[in-house]
């Protein structure tokens, strides 16, 4: 009887291949609306990071975040330290389905937060930004005791998180309330994010934002002329959900016309939630999101001109 060939495998081909296939199917999950822990806990390490979860930065409930902190040895007080906040319409949304994001920035030296917010319709727009300045504020209390630099700390988000970013980034009323200012910031970082959508039509989003009373000021873009932190902004050529064009690269624009320092990239291939989820290490390959984020977290400050 003849034998049936067999094509010798190159030692971790299988792995790498079921590792793809995973990936991909992780990828479809976040695409359809599935968590993103059950899509991706299987794929992300759990050995490159250690921290807390569950810490309260606030008394609602809601205010709570998980930190992820680098298990490689780094000189005290030399991480960056980044406070990330994820989207859902500002009306859904878990920390723990974001753990990709905190690993992937354990991973490669950064102190990553996650925090939750008060959602609509619980909370308008103005109540959920003042939770994640009371984050911010409890991230700049600790960052030194985390091992972080104090001078180092960015926020970052996707999608309705990345419009959060923003506004604290950008306009000062919301970290005022806290005694702080963006100055504090090394820099923000949005994924995605919606920073120019007026007139409303999403119904969820008309009622976070009381649409049709909601002020111009209730914009990003609206703060663009205003002295930032340092920014990235990063998006997806073919997203379907928030308009690259006139958020991303508008709000970059206007932002440069006022002097600041902006660096955008527009990846190809890339939509809406592929955006955050090419973060996770096992998608990486989607998009150079991770190691741009990474990067950019790492530099500092230009000095300013005397």
């Amino acid at each position: 009887m003849t034998q049936p060939s067999v094509t010798p495998t190159r030692p971790g081909a299988i792995t790498r291949r079921a590792s793809l296939r995973c990936a991909g199917a992780a990828a479809m999950a976040l695409l359809s609306g599935c968590s993103a822990t059950a899509a991706l806990d299987r794929l992300v390490a759990h050995d490159t990071y250690r921290g807390q979860t569950g810490v309260p930065y606030g008394p609602d409930p809601r205010h709570l975040l998980d930190i992820y902190q680098p298990t490689t040895s780094l000189a005290s007080g030399s991480a960056p330290v980044v406070l990330f906040f994820y989207g859902g319409n500002w009306t859904r949304g878990e920390r723990a389905d974001y753990r990709f994001v905190g690993e992937a920035l354990a991973a490669n030296g950064i102190i990553a937060l996650v925090a939750d917010y008060r959602l609509s319709p619980q909370v308008a727009y103005r109540q959920l930004l003042s939770d994640c300045a009371l984050a911010l504020l409890w991230t700049l209390s600790h960052a030194e005791a985390l091992g972080g630099d104090p001078h180092g700390v960015l926020v970052m988000g996707h999608s309705a998180g990345a419009y959060n970013a923003a506004m604290l980034a950008l306009d000062p009323r919301w970290l005022s309330h806290v005694g702080l200012a963006p100055s504090r910031l090394a820099g923000w970082i949005g994924l995605a994010g919606p920073y120019d959508f007026l007139p409303i039509g999403d119904p969820e989003v008309q009622v976070a934002f009381g649409w049709p009373q909601t002020p111009a000021d209730s914009q990003p873009i609206y703060h663009a002329a205003t002295k930032a932190p340092r920014t990235l902004l990063l998006a997806g050529r073919d997203d379907k959900t928030v308009n690259t064009q006139r958020n991303t690269e508008g709000l970059a624009r206007k932002l440069r016309a006022a002097g600041n320092q902006v660096d955008v990239r527009i990846f190809d291939g890339i939509g809406h939630v592929t955006t955050v989820a090419a973060l996770a290490r096992p998608l990486d390959w989607l998009a150079p999101v991770l190691p741009t984020v990474v990067a950019f977290a790492r530099e500092r400050s230009l000095p300013k001109p005397d």
